[in-house]
């Protein structure tokens, strides 16, 4: 199998870092955004809206992040994709809550307090307030579950930990003001802590 990437993509890293802790024989080939490779007739036949990651196994292509998660962690057994249908509809259902409110929020602030920065552009005051308050309507609903859990399913590590973590990759750098969840900060150290967190670290060089 193999996973188009990128180093510094944060959904990418949410697929490099369950390949990293399950020890899957997964080759990662690298993206490069900046250059205009995923933009190129041949990724495009991969992935059409040119984003990362993008796995490959064999004759079958698979985008979007979450997707790929529960493909490769189906392939053999662990407890970040257990076998219980309920506990996988609870994972399934963190996700598209992360698709859908946590990491909309994350990522638009990613894009004004982050990327318009880095290219020349100055960011958009408005769409700064929105995504703030987007994200703090959002983490209020975490951090109310976390104050009675360790874990966002059950009571280890699983898929939908990793999904969410991972949005916080840049929280540093966008100002998000995580000092006022102290039950994510908690559960994002948690998560910080594991080897795999530290071994795909972002790399910009």
């Amino acid at each position: 199998m193999k996973l188009y990437t990128s180093s510094f993509s944060h959904n990418s890293r949410r697929v490099a870092m369950l390949i990293k802790h399950l020890g899957l024989d997964v080759e990662l080939c690298e993206v490069n955004l900046l250059q205009g490779e995923s933009r190129s007739p041949e990724y495009l036949g991969k992935n059409p809206f040119g984003g990362v990651p993008a796995l490959e196994d064999g004759d079958f292509v698979l985008t979007e992040s979450n997707a790929i998660l529960q493909y490769l962690a189906s392939q053999t057994p662990n407890t970040l994709w257990p076998e219980d249908t309920r506990l996988r509809a609870e994972i399934t259902r963190w996700q598209f809550w992360q698709t859908a409110q946590f990491g909309l929020a994350t990522y638009s602030l990613m894009v004004e307090r982050m990327l318009k920065p880095m290219r020349g552009k100055e960011p958009d005051a408005s769409k700064i307030e929105e995504a703030e308050a987007r994200f703090r309507r959002a983490a209020s609903i975490m951090e109310k579950y976390l104050s009675q859990h360790d874990y966002l399913v059950g009571d280890a590590l699983t898929l939908a930990d990793i999904s969410l973590a991972v949005d916080l990759t840049y929280a540093s750098a966008t100002n998000l003001p995580l000092e006022e969840y102290p039950h994510i900060q908690a559960w994002f150290a948690r998560i910080s802590a594991l080897p795999a967190w530290e071994a795909t670290q972002p790399q910009f060089g």
